[in-house]
C-alpha cells in the first residue's frame, strides 16, 4: 500500500506491505483522515514530542529513527474480516473507530506507532469492538472529524457546567472550535471567543459563539465581566466575602492555545471563583504564579481525549445535525499533498483542517 511517512523528519510517499488483521480484526481501506495539531507538533518538535511522551509514563513513545505513519482522525470502509470477528459490519460499510486497535489482548495506539500505521496509509487494521457504522449517509469527511469534536465535548462534560455560567474560550483553532460545539449543544450561553485570527473569529461564530473578540484590541476578560456582571455588582473583596449584592455570573474558562504562558494570563484576567479548563496540549515548560490562583480560588483542571462513550456521541451529534463540522474543512490532499499541508496549516488565515485522502 502507499502511505505518506514520516521518515528522517521529513514525508515521504512510499509503498509498504498492506497489514494482515490479527484476531479480533478488521481490515479497512482509509477513506478520510484529518490532520491534528499534534501531528504539527510531532513533525516539527519530533525530539520534544518524543521526550515528552517518555516521561509521561502512560504511552510509548515513537521512534523517531524509525518510519512512523501518522494520522488519527479517521473514516474507513471496512474491506475484510480476520479471525475471531462477529462480521456483524459488512465490506463497504463505513466506519470510525477511537485511534487504537487490539489484536487479541493487545491493545496498541493508532497515529504515532512504528509498528501500526495510521490514516496517512490506504489501509489499516481496526479492531471490531471498536468499530462504529457511520449513521445517516454522513460523508467520510464530515465522519472524519468525529475524533477533534470528540476532544472538546469531553472538555464540555468535564468542565461541571451549570445554567448560570457564562464560558469563555481562549483560542479559536480546531480544540477551540470543537469546544464552542459542545457549549452549543449544551446550550449554555453566551458563548464568548478570543482569538487573533480573523479567520478563526469567523469560524468560532459559524460553530455558535455569540460574542468573538480580538485581543489585541479588547480584554477578553473585560468582555466576560460585561456579559456576565449584573447592575449594581460590588466586586471588593469584602463585599463578596459577606454577600452583599448581586452575583456575578460563574466564569467557565476553556484554555485553548496550548502556548507557554497562556494559564497565567488566563489566572491573572479571571474572575474570582472562575473554574480554568486546559485543553490546549502545551508540550513545553511552562510557568505560573500560584499566589494569584490562591487569591481568587482558581479551580484549575487539565483535560485529555474522551472516553468510549463521549467518541460514540460525537459521531451521533455530527450525523444528526447538532454538530456542523462543514466550516472546519478548509481543504483536501492526496499522499502527495501530505508534506505541504503541514507548511499550509501553519498559518490560521488559510486553513482550519486539512483532510488527507490516501486513494486521490
Amino acid at each position: 500500500m502507499r502511505a505518506a511517512i514520516f521518515r528522517n523528519g521529513d514525508f515521504v510517499v512510499d509503498t509498504i506491505a498492506d497489514p494482515t488483521p490479527g484476531e479480533g480484526q478488521v481490515l479497512v481501506k482509509t477513506v478520510c483522515c484529518g490532520i491534528c495539531g499534534t501531528d504539527l507538533h510531532a513533525a516539527k518538535h519530533t525530539q520534544q514530542f518524543v521526550e515528552r511522551s517518555r516521561r509521561t509514563g502512560g504511552r510509548l513513545p515513537m521512534d523517531a529513527t524509525r518510519d512512523v505513519v501518522f494520522g488519527h482522525e479517521f473514516c474507513c470502509e471496512i474491506v475484510e474480516h480476520g479471525t475471531g470477528t462477529e462480521k456483524r459490519l459488512k465490506p463497504g460499510t463505513l466506519v470510525c473507530s477511537m485511534p487504537m486497535t487490539i489484536s487479541g489482548t493487545t491493545v496498541q495506539g493508532i497515529g504515532y506507532s512504528n509498528d501500526v500505521a495510521g490514516g496517512f496509509a490506504q489501509y489499516m487494521p481496526l479492531a471490531e469492538r471498536l468499530l462504529l457504522e457511520v449513521p445517516n449517509g454522513l460523508p467520510a469527511d464530515k465522519a472524519a472529524l468525529t475524533e477533534p469534536i470528540a476532544v472538546g465535548w469531553h472538555a464540555v462534560q468535564n468542565a461541571r457546567l451549570a445554567a448560570d455560567d457564562v464560558p469563555l474560550v481562549i483560542g479559536c483553532g480546531p480544540v477551540g472550535l470543537s469546544v464552542i460545539a459542545g457549549l452549543t449543544i449544551r446550550n449554555v450561553h453566551p458563548i464568548i471567543a478570543a482569538d487573533f485570527s480573523p479567520a478563526r473569529r469567523a469560524l468560532a461564530l459559524r460553530m455558535g459563539a455569540d460574542v468573538v473578540i480580538d485581543p489585541a484590541a479588547t480584554s477578553p476578560y473585560q468582555s466576560w465581566h460585561d456579559v456576565a456582571t449584573p447592575a449594581g455588582y460590588d466586586g471588593s473583596r469584602y463585599a463578596q466575602l459577606f454577600g452583599s449584592g448581586p452575583k456575578q455570573r460563574p466564569a467557565v474558562i476553556f484554555e485553548c492555545v496550548g502556548v507557554p504562558g497562556v494559564i497565567q494570563q488566563i489566572i491573572d484576567g479571571a474572575p474570582a471563583g472562575a473554574r480554568i479548563v486546559v485543553v490546549g496540549v502545551c508540550m513545553e515548560t511552562d510557568r505560573f504564579e500560584p499566589f494569584f490562583g490562591i487569591i481568587k480560588q482558581i479551580n484549575l483542571q487539565f483535560v485529555l481525549a474522551y472516553t468510549g462513550e463521549e467518541f460514540a456521541a460525537s459521531l451521533r451529534n455530527i450525523a444528526e445535525g447538532k454538530v456542523d463540522v462543514t466550516p472546519l474543512i478548509t481543504g483536501h490532499v492526496g499522499l502527495e499533498g501530505v508534506k505541504g499541508a503541514f507548511t499550509d496549516l501553519a498559518s490560521p488565515e488559510q486553513h482550519a483542517k486539512i483532510m488527507v485522502q490516501p486513494w486521490e
